[in-house]
């Protein structure tokens, strides 16, 4: 076992040097920008075929919406900062984090689809103020929204790390007071699943505040050339081929953060996750903040 996460930690530690030192970061966004450019050129005409209706072009367009998602979130993302960080800093389980991912991605779908219809048919917006609603007002929110998520990990975890002592008064594993036979505080169960809520939301939220472009692009086009459902179920696709990749993250994150706590048992696991928990905290506030300051 010990063989096992010291093999772990060094393929994360080389993979992490070869990401972020040697450009690897820089070769994996340049790659997925080019697989977006060409094939959001290849939807103009998958859209110009279903709308056309000729057979087997709602499966086509289906097809490249999805490869969409799957590149455009193969680049540089706030998707994966939040879901690889919440995965290493929090005992949540591979499934769980999973569902978030999945359910963020979608989330962003309902958001694009929501500020194209809203812009379309209410405000009267072209494709110009749309993007600029989305780069200039939902970005920022977003990344302003992770960066808080950063600092209530961080914030969390510091607790965690200082912890204070137990109360003066005997209670038991179900929060009940052996002296007066009454319920001070939550079960340990009932407390986690209300944090297990409270992180779900802030993390989905943060996430599918701001929509995928590529699906604000699809949308503005359907609707004006009079096809929203396909740009409707395109935009969903388009947050499915995104999940495929921010899942991966989520099992590699819990995996990688289990590998690593395999052996420690009692207090001193509670420590490591609690530092662990500060470090991802710290991180996703930081990284969220500099993508934050140059669009304010």
């Amino acid at each position: 076992m010990h063989g096992l996460k010291t093999g772990v930690l060094v393929v994360g530690a080389t993979l992490s040097i070869w990401l972020f030192a040697f450009g690897g970061m820089s070769d994996i966004a340049s790659w997925a920008a080019a697989q977006q450019r060409e094939t959001q050129n290849a939807l103009a005409g998958g859209l110009r075929a279903v709308r056309a209706g000729e057979p087997g072009a709602w499966i086509a367009l289906m097809g490249l919406c999805a490869a969409y998602g799957f590149f455009h979130a193969a680049g540089p993302g706030h998707g994966k900062l939040v879901i690889g960080g919440y995965g290493a800093a929090a005992r949540v389980t591979a499934w769980r984090l999973s569902g978030l991912a999945l359910a963020s991605s979608l989330a962003q779908a309902v958001t694009a689809i929501v500020l194209v219809a809203l812009g379309a048919s209410v405000l009267g917006w072209g494709r110009v103020e749309m993007t600029e609603t989305t780069e200039l007002v939902l970005a920022p929110a977003s990344y302003a929204a992770i960066a808080l998520v950063g600092v209530w990990l961080f914030v969390r975890g510091l607790r965690r790390v200082v912890a204070t002592r137990p109360p003066s008064h005997d209670i038991d594993d179900h929060g009940h007071c052996h002296t007066c036979g009454h319920a001070h505080a939550p079960t340990p169960d009932e407390a986690a699943a209300v944090r297990s809520v409270r992180d779900a939301l802030a993390i989905v939220g943060s996430i599918a505040i701001r929509p995928c472009t590529g699906a604000v692009f699809l949308l503005i086009l359907c609707f004006g050339l009079g096809i929203p459902w396909a740009g409707i179920a395109g935009a969903f696709v388009m947050g499915l081929g995104t999940a495929s990749v921010t899942v991966l993250v989520a099992v590699a994150a819990v995996g990688a953060r289990q590998s690593v706590l395999a052996d420690w048992n009692g207090p001193g696991a509670a420590r490591a996750m609690a530092m662990i928990e500060v470090v991802a905290g710290g991180l996703i506030a930081l990284v969220a903040t500099m993508l934050l300051l140059p669009l304010i």
